[in-house]
């Protein structure tokens, strides 16, 4: 999703990457090669490094970047605003990285167990990720690395410092950048993905007067609280803007119809979903709502257009599709 990456180095445990595989083939990932881990944090960042300089840790090499950006996948929510500012900060300085408040103070115990200094929290950061560096000086620093930074050291700025004489520039991040540590962490990233998802709707509405105004006065009532996109199309066309829609981040579409069935058009929208981008990791939600406005109500033709629709629903909410249908009769 960020086009000025030219590539995509994912770094992977030997045992895993067979899983790694089809998960980039099935969301269709781009730009995305694997290569082995080892044994340790560093030695998996120099296997990572190596593609860009050494044939043994690639079939053909690629083009070697001017800068190298290392991240980690426990700090998933990462944006492209801190990504570019510590880019940037790289090719001023030599090396940058994120940096975020202590929230607890680090104290030092002695041998007995007992305290035996703490730092002044002030002082002090974490550092977190992602860090950006000058391709030639992060791989240098690993080249002229020691076995024991190798197999215990973590931290990639000190290293550029140490052998490179690369003074890191220091790049405040933002809260999401937070680590998924212990299993209740899975519990707050799902809750952030799902906020994220919600935040955001597109209101499709067939060209017709009485139902463009209903798409309408939804985004001016929804405005306020979300980003509403309001489409007037005809799906018949298989309109190019609308599938470029569906191609981005958007999870949540209202369809506004007023025709009297209008299954065949909503399994157009999931078709388009399904051949669209959007990865079906999480769920995608269709609201369908029916506007009936014929002068003969009848009760029971509204309840077998909903019966179709839950039969619908049924169907594509195995593919990670939520469909909900809602029935609309005036005069």
């Amino acid at each position: 999703r960020i086009s000025w990456i030219s590539d995509i180095i994912v770094v992977v445990s030997p045992e895993n990457i067979e899983t790694m595989k089809s998960i980039i083939e099935k969301y269709g990932h781009k730009r995305v090669m694997i290569v082995k881990g080892g044994i340790t944090r560093h030695r998996s960042i120099f296997n990572g490094l190596k593609v860009f300089a050494e044939n043994e840790f690639s079939n053909h090499l690629l083009q070697k970047p001017e800068v190298v950006i290392i991240h980690d996948a426990v700090r998933p929510f990462v944006e492209e605003d801190i990504l570019s500012k510590v880019v940037m900060a790289a090719k001023e300085h030599g090396a940058a990285g994120a940096i975020r408040p202590l929230v607890s103070t680090v104290i030092a115990s002695a041998a007995d167990g007992c305290l035996d200094h703490s730092l002044e929290r002030a002082r002090y950061r974490a550092s977190e990720m992602p860090q950006a560096f000058l391709f030639d000086t992060i791989y240098e620093a690993y080249q002229q690395c020691t076995d024991y930074d190798l197999d215990y050291g973590t931290e990639c700025l000190h290293l550029a410092l140490k052998y490179c004489n690369t003074n890191a520039k220091l790049v405040e991040g933002t809260a999401d950048l937070w680590k998924v540590t212990y299993k209740r962490d899975l519990y707050a990233a799902e809750s952030i993905i799902k906020d994220n998802l919600s935040q955001q709707v597109c209101v499709i509405t067939n060209v017709k007067e009485a139902v463009a105004q209903v798409g309408f006065l939804l985004h001016e009532s929804l405005k306020s609280q979300i980003k509403v996109e309001v489409v007037s199309i005809s799906l018949s066309k298989n309109d190019s803007y609308l599938q470029n829609i569906f191609s981005g981040q958007c999870y949540n579409f209202i369809c506004v119809n007023d025709k009297k069935y209008a299954i065949q058009e909503t399994q157009q929208l999931v078709d388009m979903l399904e051949k669209s981008n959007i990865p079906l990791l999480y769920p995608v939600v269709l609201i369908l709502v029916h506007l009936d406005i014929s002068e003969n109500i009848s009760f029971s033709i509204g309840m077998e257009e909903i019966t179709r629709i839950k039969k619908f629903a049924r169907e594509v909410k195995k593919k990670n599709i939520l469909v909900y249908g809602l029935l609309i009769q005036y005069k």
